[in-house]
C-alpha cells in the first residue's frame, strides 16, 4: 500500500482550511497523545524485570527462614511431647510400683509383727501408725535430717500416693519373746522402710536378719531412686549393713524407649510376675544368692533357662520364715526382665499387668518345651501342621509338602513329597482334617489342591480356583465341611468341600487377607489384613459383626477355643489379646519384630506366637503371662500345636522345621 520503507505522511489540513482549524487540530492531536502508555526501551524492560525478580527473591528467603524456624520450633515441640509423655508414662508406672511396695511391706509387717513380744507389739503398731499419719512436712524434713535433698513434686506426690496405700489395717498375734525397739520418725513410704529396718535389728536370728536385709535394702533402693545416683545405707539398716555399703541405684529417665514401664532403671516389683519379690531392688542382695542351698539354686537356674520366674522350683533358706500369706512371686528369685504386659483400658490407659500367683502354676500350664526334632525340608518352611496322631507332620515351602514320621527318634527323611502349585511357588499356608485322610493346600497361586492322603500314594482329588493370585491362610469349620480361605485380593472365599465349589466370598479387606480363625460352634469367623484392620464375620448371616482397627498390620491371629479371647500378631513386634465383647484388651511386648504366626493350645488356656526376631513365645491367656521362650537360629515363619497339647511344630527360615515336646 505505501512505497518500501516508507511510513505514511501525518495528516495535512485541506488546502483552504484556516489557521484556527489547524490549531485546533494539532491541539486534539497533542491531547490524544498524552493518553497513550510510556514506552520503554528494552534496557529499560530488563531491569524492572529484574527488580521484581530480586524483590521476590528476597521475599522467598525471608518466608524459607520463617518456614525453617518454625520447623525447628515443631521438632522442638514434638521432642518435648515425646519427653513429657515418656515421663508421665513413667512416672505413672512409678506410682504403681510404689502402691505394690507398700502393699508388699505391709504384709511383710503383719507376718513379723507376730514374733515380738506383746509389748513390743504395741510399739510397733504405735510406730507404724504414727508412719502413716506423717505429712509432707514432715516427711521433707526427715529426708533433710538424713542428708538428702528434698523430694522434687512427683517424688512429693508418689509418697503421698504411697502413703494412702500403705494405711491398711494389720491382723496382730502375740509371741512370746522380748526384743529392743528403736524410735522411728519416718512417714509413708520411708516410715515403713525404717520399721523393716528396726524390725529386723530385733530378729535374733542371723538368717532372719538376712531376710530382712534383702527386704529393706530393696526398699531403700526404690525409694530413693530417681532422687540420687548412690544411697549409703547406714542408719537405715542398723545391724544389717556394714557401715559405709553403697547401693547402685540407676537413674530412672536414664533409659530410652517408646515404652518405659518397668525399663526406669529397675522392674517393678509383682508387675507381670517377673520381679520375684521386692528383694530384686537390691542390688547383689536378693533372695537368690548363696544363702541358697544347691537344689534350690539348680532348679532357679533351670527355670531361668526357660525363660520363666522359678516359682516352683525355689526353696527358701529359711523356711521357717517362709509366709503362706506372701504372693508366690514374693518368695521366688528375681529374673530381671522389664513390664512386658499391659492392659489397656476403654479410654486407652495402659497399665501393667500385676500377674495372679498362679499364672504359671496348675494343670495344663506347661513348664517349658524340650526340641525333639529337626526336619532339614531343604527349603523356607512358611506352612506347618501336625496330624491328630500326632505321628507326622507336614512342612509346607517352595512347590511342594513334605511329609514326615516323627513318631520315632532319630535322624528324619521325608516319607512322601506332594508337588502342589508351580515349582517356584512358596506354600503359604496346609491345613489336615482331624480324620488325617485330606490335606488342603494353598500358596502363591489362585488354585487350592486337596490331597486324598488314604490312598497309598497320596494324590490330588480336587482343585479349587479363585480370581485371587494367591492365598495366605486356610480354616476348617470344625464339622469339616467348608474351607476357608484368604485370598491376596482381600476377599475371604468359602469353599464346599464335599462338592469342591464356591459357596460365598465376604468382601471387607481393602488389602490381602493374611491370616484367619473360626470359633469353636462354627458360627463366627476372624480374619485379620494387611488393611490393619480384625474382622468378624456371622457365618449364619453372611454378614460382617465387628471391626477392630489397629496401626500397624495384621500377620497373624487366633481365637481361643475356651474362651472369648482374640490374640492378634502384629507387623509392629506387638501381641494383643482381645475381649471379643467388652473394649478391654491386653498389649504384650516381648517380640523384637513383627509376629509371623499365632496358635491356642487345645485346652485355651496358654498360646504360642513366633516372630521374625527367631523366638518362640508361650503366653498365659489372656494376660500374656510368658511361660517360656525358645530362640531359634532363623525368623519363625509359621507354628502349629497338636490337639494333645503335647506337641509344637514351628517352621523357619533356615530352610527347616523344628518340633518340640511340651514338658509340664
Amino acid at each position: 500500500m505505501f512505497p518500501q520503507n516508507r511510513p505514511p505522511a501525518p495528516l495535512q489540513p485541506p488546502p483552504g482550511s484556516s489557521a484556527s482549524a489547524a490549531a485546533a487540530a494539532a491541539a486534539a492531536a497533542a491531547a490524544s497523545g498524552s493518553t497513550q502508555p510510556l514506552k520503554l526501551t528494552y534496557s529499560e524492560t530488563l531491569d524492572r524485570i529484574k527488580e521484581e525478580f530480586q524483590f521476590l527473591q528476597t521475599q522467598y528467603h525471608s518466608l524459607k527462614l520463617e518456614c525453617e524456624k518454625l520447623a525447628t520450633e515443631k521438632t522442638e515441640i514434638q521432642r518435648h511431647y515425646v519427653m513429657y509423655y515418656e515421663m508421665s508414662y513413667g512416672l505413672n508406672i512409678e506410682m504403681h510400683k510404689q502402691t505394690e511396695i507398700a502393699k508388699r511391706l505391709n504384709v511383710i509387717c503383719a507376718q513379723l509383727i507376730p514374733f515380738l513380744s506383746q509389748e513390743h507389739q504395741q510399739q510397733v503398731v504405735q510406730a507404724m501408725e504414727r508412719a502413716k499419719q506423717v505429712t509432707m512436712g514432715e516427711l521433707n524434713a526427715s529426708i533433710g535430717v538424713r542428708g538428702l535433698p528434698p523430694l522434687p513434686p512427683t517424688q512429693q506426690l508418689q509418697a503421698q500416693h504411697l502413703s494412702q496405700h500403705a494405711a491398711q489395717g494389720l491382723a496382730m498375734a502375740p509371741h512370746p519373746s522380748g526384743l529392743p525397739h528403736p524410735g522411728l520418725a519416718l512417714g509413708g513410704g520411708s516410715g515403713l522402710l525404717a520399721l523393716s529396718g528396726a524390725l529386723g535389728a530385733q530378729l535374733a536370728s542371723k538368717d532372719e536378719r538376712a531376710h530382712l536385709e534383702a527386704v529393706a535394702a530393696a526398699a531403700a533402693a526404690e525409694h530413693h531412686r530417681g532422687i540420687t545416683d548412690k544411697i549409703i545405707l547406714t542408719d537405715h539398716l542398723t545391724g544389717l549393713l556394714t557401715p559405709g555399703t553403697e547401693l547402685q541405684v540407676q537413674n530412672p529417665l536414664a533409659v530410652q524407649g517408646a515404652y518405659p514401664p518397668g525399663a526406669f532403671g529397675l522392674p517393678p516389683p509383682g508387675v507381670n510376675g517377673e520381679l520375684a519379690g521386692a528383694a530384686g531392688y537390691g542390688a547383689g542382695l536378693h533372695l537368690v544368692s548363696p544363702q541358697m542351698n544347691g537344689s534350690a539354686a539348680a532348679a532357679a537356674a533351670a527355670a531361668a533357662g526357660y525363660g520363666r520366674s522359678p516359682v516352683v522350683g525355689y526353696e527358701s533358706p529359711h523356711p521357717h520364715m517362709r509366709v503362706p500369706g506372701l504372693p508366690a512371686s514374693l518368695q521366688s528369685a528375681a529374673s530381671g526382665k522389664p513390664a512386658y504386659s499391659f492392659h489397656v483400658s476403654a479410654d486407652g490407659q495402659m497399665q501393667p499387668v500385676p500377674f495372679p500367683p498362679d499364672a504359671l502354676l496348675g494343670p495344663g500350664i506347661p513348664r517349658h518345651a524340650r526340641q525333639i526334632h529337626t526336619l532339614s525340608h531343604g527349603e523356607v518352611v512358611c506352612a506347618v501342621t501336625i496330624s491328630t496322631s500326632t505321628r507326622h507332620v507336614y512342612t509346607g515351602g517352595k512347590g511342594c509338602v513334605k511329609v514326615w514320621d516323627i513318631s520315632q527318634p532319630g535322624s528324619k527323611s521325608p516319607m512322601a513329597q506332594l508337588d502342589c502349585l508351580n515349582r517356584d511357588n512358596y506354600i503359604r499356608s496346609c491345613k489336615l482334617l482331624p480324620d488325617g485322610r485330606t490335606l488342603i493346600v494353598g500358596g502363591e497361586a489362585s488354585t487350592l489342591s486337596i490331597w486324598d492322603l488314604a490312598t497309598p500314594t497320596p494324590r490330588i482329588k480336587a482343585e479349587l480356583t479363585s480370581s485371587a493370585p494367591a492365598c495366605y491362610a486356610l480354616a476348617i469349620s470344625p464339622d469339616n465341611k467348608v474351607c476357608f480361605s484368604c485370598c491376596s485380593d482381600g476377599n475371604i472365599v468359602v469353599w464346599d468341600l464335599h462338592n469342591q465349589t464356591l459357596v460365598r466370598q465376604f468382601q471387607g479387606h481393602t488389602d490381602g487377607a493374611s491370616c484367619i480363625d473360626i470359633s469353636n460352634d462354627g458360627t463366627k469367623l476372624w480374619t485379620g489384613g494387611l488393611d490393619n484392620t480384625v474382622r468378624c464375620w456371622d457365618l449364619r448371616e453372611g454378614r460382617q459383626l465387628q471391626q477392630h482397627d489397629f496401626t500397624s498390620q495384621i500377620f497373624s491371629l487366633g481365637y481361643c477355643p475356651t474362651g472369648e479371647w482374640l490374640a492378634v500378631g502384629m507387623e509392629s513386634s506387638n501381641v494383643e489379646v482381645l475381649h471379643v465383647s467388652k473394649p478391654d484388651k491386653y498389649q504384650l511386648h516381648l517380640h523384637e519384630s513383627c509376629v509371623l504366626s499365632l496358635k491356642f493350645a487345645y485346652c485355651g488356656k496358654w498360646f504360642v506366637s513366633t516372630g521374625k526376631d527367631n523366638l518362640l513365645n508361650a503366653w498365659r491367656t489372656p494376660y500374656g503371662s510368658s511361660i517360656f521362650q525358645s530362640k531359634e537360629s532363623s525368623s519363625v515363619l509359621s507354628c502349629d500345636i497338636s490337639p494333645d497339647d503335647q506337641f509344637i511344630v514351628t517352621g523357619s527360615g533356615d530352610k527347616k522345621a523344628t518340633v518340640y515336646e511340651v514338658i509340664y
